[in-house]
């Protein structure tokens, strides 16, 4: 290890052991609502319960008001309330009432004697305060309050004068060891009938979108108890999941040997899956290491991995040391199917965050806004200087609400800071951005309405995929699922590399997937492509998939949904009048192999089919990109904050140039 890198991660270890998940970050909504986060996983009413909580201090306040007065709520109460009542793997009852005091726990097996880590909500539905004695130290529990608090099952918990009995947070279990083996690196859950995760010895207690836990390696051994167990064993979405049920006999070690089926083998066809937005650390509930992502990215089969370094909301950019000593180089770990580099992410709240893949040497800036800091200069400023450093750049995570192919953008919030990349239709404009990351952890469906919006106003861009998975969270919804469960797969000329790969972006020969393979061809050309034709001419299109979580499949134009119909090949022919793009988009509901809430989704990036010279460039589109461009600037001028006329006029300038090119577009 980097001697600046094994230093950093101390510095990390000692953020956390002094402020626990936040590490210490300026407590803005989406920091202060980590203390939640390992608790309320698939939870749905997180929002309405805030909501309802804020509305009761603030009696006849408008809707779109509340998530301003997020921060003042006390996260602790929240856990209670969306819980309402519910006991939990990792969070057990202390229920504090008139008639006295009681522990609600779901009993959890140990081995051999060993206390259990767990944490205890305090919840009280008293009128009064009360006092909580964990370990010799005061919890102070107000009237109606709820507090989490870190204990043992060996802890001492006074209340009410009187020693709170624990015993039902346990029970006893007789030892045994597995030994799990599949010949090859993969990801393993196993797990009891009352859903206890067991893990090897020093593996952090993952668990992903589907609440399963999980660990990644092969030929393991964990001490687990002498009890039907399931073991399930996965690598990545190439590959189908194999699960066994298993009892092992108390004090002797079981060999398990039981490996994945694949299901497509993109390397085999000169396709290679990424994902472009990995953080090894961005505060969490434990710190990550490159040893935890090299075992994530094996175990995932994952070509590239981009750990980005950022900051979260104030002035430090964790990974900022192993970016200046990584910089420009392969990670240890990689290999010929296996590329791991350092990149960034560059962040704005107001004006959106994006991505950098192949950069030559860190950037000059990482973030801008942050701290009550001024919202300048503009991204295309960052954008500009990545480029520079030969980096590949795609807008992450770009939207987080709810939009129709019929909507105009006014449909969308343009107030408070929600991380939207409301500058991403300027940057597009100007050339300045490569890609958009149409899968990512938030709002799919809306990213590839704006994307379809953006390339039929005539901008190329690329479909990319980013998770925003966060190593250094064990539990966060989507986002402690491991690295790749959606990426991007670019078909590269050549051995994979990071030049390869990044130009096959470029070049928008790819498609984004959370989970299915997808297959366009346009007269035998897949996507990045750009066909020269006549008016009037026809054009071949077939699609195909692969995956058990599609339902259908879409042949898209700039003119909408060409065809449709079920999985596995779908063909339509298009006669050619005016300039179009075609793109393919597959589409399910929920399922194993999807970690998201959106369900499966596909989508390609475009061929393009140029008529008489002329590119797409819809007036429809264009509109719709020029009202963006209004609310952007409507936006910065009562939303922005600047030290000076000329920050706001530098942003002002940018929607200026943007609009001119659209308006060329017009003509």
């Amino acid at each position: 290890m980097p001697p600046a890198v094994a230093r950093a991660l101390g510095e990390y270890r000692a953020l956390l052991a002094e402020h626990g998940v936040t590490w210490g970050e300026d407590p803005i909504s989406y920091v202060k609502s980590m203390a939640t986060n390992a608790y309320l996983m698939r939870e749905t009413t997180f929002w309405e319960v805030c909501d309802s909580m804020i509305t009761k201090r603030y009696p006849g306040i408008p809707l779109e008001q509340t998530g301003q007065h997020l921060t003042e709520l006390d996260m602790d109460e929240v856990v209670r309330n969306v819980l309402a009542g519910k006991v939990l793997d990792n969070l057990a009852a202390l229920r504090l009432t008139a008639d006295g005091v009681s522990i609600e726990a779901r009993a959890r097996a140990v081995l051999d004697g060993e206390p259990l880590r767990t944490t205890l909500l305090a919840d009280s539905s008293r009128e009064e305060p009360v006092t909580v004695l964990v370990d010799g130290r005061a919890h102070e529990i107000g009237p109606h309050g709820a507090r989490l608090i870190a204990i043992t099952s060996r802890s001492e918990v006074i209340v009410d004068g009187a020693r709170v009995d624990l015993a039902a947070l346990t029970r006893p279990a007789p030892a045994a060891r597995l030994r799990v083996r599949a010949g090859f690196p993969c990801k393993w859950s196993v797990y009891g009938e009352d859903g206890h995760g067991w893990y090897p010895e020093g593996a952090p207690a993952r668990r992903d979108y589907h609440l399963r836990p999980y660990f990644h390696g092969d030929d393991l051994v964990l001490d687990v108890p002498a009890e039907p167990l399931t073991v399930r064993v996965s690598r990545g979405m190439e590959y189908d999941s194999a699960e066994v049920s298993i009892t092992p006999a108390a004090g002797e070690e079981t060999l398990l040997a039981l490996a994945p089926r694949r299901l497509y083998d993109a390397a085999a066809l000169g396709w290679y899956g990424g994902d472009m937005h990995v953080h090894l650390n961005w505060a969490g509930d434990m710190v990550g290491t490159p040893e935890h992502a090299a075992a994530m990215q094996h175990g995932e089969d994952l070509h590239v991995l981009n750990l980005v370094a950022g900051n979260v909301s104030s002035m430090r950019v964790y990974d900022s040391e192993a970016l200046e000593h990584w910089v420009g180089q392969d990670l240890p770990w990689s290999d010929d199917t296996h590329l791991a580099r350092l990149g960034v992410e560059y962040r704005n709240d107001l004006l959106g965050h994006f991505y950098a893949f192949g950069v030559s040497a860190p950037p000059s800036r990482f973030h801008t806004g942050f701290l009550k800091t001024a919202d300048w200069p503009p991204n295309s400023v960052a954008c500009e200087e990545l480029r520079g450093l030969g980096a590949v750049l795609g807008y992450s995570h770009p939207f987080h609400n709810p939009l129709s192919e019929s909507d105009g953008p006014g449909r969308l919030p343009w107030q408070n800071r929600n991380c939207s990349s409301r500058e991403i239709v300027a940057d597009a404009a100007l050339g300045l951005v490569d890609t958009l990351d149409v899968l990512s952890q938030s709002a799919v469906g809306t990213t590839a309405v704006v994307y379809r919006h953006l390339i039929g106003a005539g901008n190329r861009l690329a479909v990319t995929a980013g998770t925003d998975a966060m190593i250094s969270f064990a539990r966060r919804g989507n986002q402690s699922n491991p690295p790749g469960w959606e990426r991007v797969y670019a078909q590269v000329d050549g051995p994979l590399s990071a030049e390869s790969f990044a130009e096959a972006v470029r070049r928008g020969r790819t498609f984004g997937t959370t989970g299915p393979w997808l297959e366009l061809l346009v007269a035998g050309h897949g996507p990045g492509s750009t066909l020269e034709v006549s008016p009037g001419d026809r054009v071949t299109i077939t699609v195909g998939s692969i995956g058990p979580e599609v339902e259908r499949l879409e042949i898209r134009t700039a003119d909408g949904v060409l065809a449709e119909g079920p999985p596995g090949a779908l063909t339509a022919e298009l006669v050619v009048d005016d300039p179009t793009y075609v793109v393919a988009v597959a589409v399910g509901g929920s399922h194993e192999r999807v970690f998201t809430g959106t369900g499966a989704y596909a989508h390609t990036s475009p061929v393009y089919l140029d008529v008489g010279g002329r590119h797409v460039a819809r007036e429809q589109d264009i509109r719709w990109c020029l009202e963006w461009l209004d609310h952007t600037e409507a936006m910065l001028r009562q939303e922005g904050r600047f030290e000076t006329p000329g920050q706001l006029g530098d942003h002002l300038d940018l929607i200026e140039r943007a609009r001119e090119v659209y308006r060329a577009r017009l003509g």
